[in-house]
């Protein structure tokens, strides 16, 4: 991608408050024209003050951030011609709706009849075209949250930047909230950077994830890469469901490598992905899903006895917890159409996986 196609670039930026420990860290991202890139997290990683540094809300300690190749260190928060939206909505509490869409047109001198018509606009565009003279305390919470992102896109800005918008909302409306701002962004072509520390909306609305711990971008790419190649140990607990196993490369076979499990549990085949040489430390990261219960014999190369332990119906499958190799915590989810959604709790089965299903990471104990 050639510089012309970026139209946000953080350059060696480091943030630090009290001029010794950095919450940031040499972070270097590119934005791409019309990318809803989301920055995720835990609590304390970096992410934020990334994006408070983007909306020119807090200074960087070192490097740039350039927005359609020019910095903006120096450009105070309203000349960047940067849309926001936050988790508490921020609406003027004295202005109606179409009040407070109007404000963000009139700082910028927009005359009075072609504010009338953006905001209309933007008020159909989030389906709240009769609330216009509404005040926000009349408004739901999804109704109030609406409010903010049209009022984000009144003046169609360049980037739209959004902090935990949908944190506040109970899980059936932010679920519904993720799927009509994922589709204002790809009917506008909108560039939006997102935060959040929810690691499904994150996979729901965004088309490159920058997974954030300790003030360094662990991973960013597509969500369906980090979900089924994670790089790290951190990538791979942190995006959906995960089993760790923790063990010590006892052999290198080229693509894959073999661990031996602690408490000589037995021996993995796993695929080698970012992992030491033979003695060294390793994480086992496997998905729920892609194990098998009682497998054809010969057919897979790791299979293991596992006692369930416990199993709960949720609907499309069975979420089992196993006892294998020495944990009690090894979860399989079970299609309730398979054969074996009859197994019971303390049964004992065989069950297996691929060595490509099973990634061979850092250590992380």
């Amino acid at each position: 991608m050639s510089n012309d196609d970026h139209l946000v670039r953080f350059v060696d930026i480091q943030k630090s408050y009290d001029g010794e420990s950095l919450v940031v860290k040499n972070l270097n991202l590119d934005v791409a024209t019309g990318e809803f890139l989301t920055m995720l997290g835990p609590s304390g990683s970096g992410k934020t003050t990334c994006l408070m540094m983007l909306a020119g809300f807090e200074p960087a300690t070192h490097g740039e951030i350039y927005l359609k190749e020019n910095p903006i260190n120096r450009v105070p928060p309203h000349k960047r011609g940067i849309g926001m939206v936050f988790q508490n909505y921020a609406l003027f509490p004295h202005m109606t709706v179409a009040e407070n869409l109007a404000f963000p047109l009139e700082v910028r001198h927009i005359d009075k009849s072609e504010r009338e018509q953006r905001v209309k606009r933007a008020l159909d565009m989030v389906q709240l075209g009769a609330f216009g003279d509404r005040r926000p305390a009349q408004l739901s919470g999804g109704q109030a949250q609406r409010v903010a992102v049209a009022r984000s896109l009144v003046f169609d800005p360049d980037l739209v930047l959004m902090d935990e918008p949908l944190g506040a909302l109970d899980k059936n409306l932010r679920e519904q909230m993720q799927y009509e701002i994922k589709h204002i962004h790809e009917n506008l072509g909108l560039t939006v950077v997102y935060v959040t520390h929810d690691q499904s909306e994150a996979l729901t609305m965004s088309n490159r994830i920058a997974v954030f711990d300790d003030g360094i971008i662990q991973q960013c790419a597509p969500p369906e890469v980090l979900y089924e190649q994670p790089e790290n140990a951190f990538c791979a607990n942190f995006i959906g469901e995960n089993n760790r196993l923790l063990g010590k490369v006892v052999a290198d076979e080229g693509d894959n490598v073999k661990v031996e499990i602690d408490g000589d549990a037995g021996t993995v085949v796993a695929k080698k992905v970012n992992v030491g040489g033979v003695g060294e430390r390793s994480t086992l990261s496997l998905r729920p899903e892609r194990v098998t219960v009682d497998p054809d014999p010969g057919s897979l190369p790791n299979v293991f006895s596992g006692k369930a332990e416990e199993l709960i119906y949720l609907g499309d499958h069975i979420r089992t917890r196993f006892t294998v190799c020495g944990h009690d915590d090894f979860i399989v989810k079970i299609p309730n159409s398979a054969v074996h959604a009859h197994l019971k709790e303390g049964d004992t089965v065989n069950i297996g996986w691929n060595a490509e299903d099973c990634r061979a990471l850092d250590p992380s104990d």
